[in-house]
């Protein structure tokens, strides 16, 4: 059983409120993604045919797969917060390298994927070349696809290191002395995993058959 810090009276208090704490920060976390949906939803509605064809120039396969990858690392941080709360160490550890390993994954492949839309001059602020009639909505879409997909493999990337420190740390504690960290770090993994959840659909799926 985890001992609970001094300003606690038990450990249930002091899990409760490191919970409270990550919602209130996750929270806080909306407000740098609420203003890019708010834009991409003014802008989709502005410039819908522009939209719809940026979207086909994405790349569904890698953005399908990224999906899956991340799904699956969810599966890994709840298996690994349910190791935790029996307090196996060994299974702990394993399950949060492979979320942190598939979150490296996830990144590689959006790097192959940023890679492939430079090379087709994708990018707004670098020699953008798109359909002439077009253009202008679709250097909008590839403005918020990048602000969008920037922003959340930040948080993803600071999601894997997270992941990788509680696994060192579980070298020499006992799981359960880290549950309450690792139980609010999954939190803020599923936080991330949501917000690809969203993305996936409006960035890659729109009008793609159109």
């Amino acid at each position: 059983m985890s001992v609970p810090a001094e300003h606690f009276a038990t450990a249930e208090d002091q899990r409760q409120a490191a919970e409270l704490g990550m919602w209130v920060f996750l929270t806080t976390e909306l407000m740098f993604f609420a203003p890019l949906f708010l834009g991409y939803a003014y802008n989709r509605w502005a410039y819908a045919s522009a939209f719809a064809e940026a979207s086909r120039h994405t790349d569904v396969v890698i953005g399908t797969v990224n999906t899956a990858i991340l799904l699956t690392s969810s599966l890994f941080m709840a298996l690994a917060v349910r190791a935790t709360q029996l307090g196996h160490r060994r299974p702990t550890q394993v399950f949060l390298l492979v979320t942190a390993t598939l979150g490296a994954i996830f990144l590689g492949l959006k790097g192959l994927e940023y890679a492939h839309e430079w090379d087709e001059h994708l990018v707004p602020w670098l020699d953008f070349r798109f359909a002439p009639g077009n253009a202008h909505g679709a250097a909008l879409f590839y403005y918020l696809y990048f602000g969008m997909t920037g922003l959340h493999a930040t948080h993803l990337t600071i999601g894997i290191a997270m992941a990788c420190v509680f696994a060192f740390r579980l070298r020499t504690q006992p799981a359960q002395h880290l549950r309450n960290q690792i139980e609010t770090g999954a939190l803020y993994w599923h936080f991330v995993d949501a917000i690809w959840v969203f993305l996936y659909p409006i960035l890659y799926l729109v009008n793609r058959h159109g």
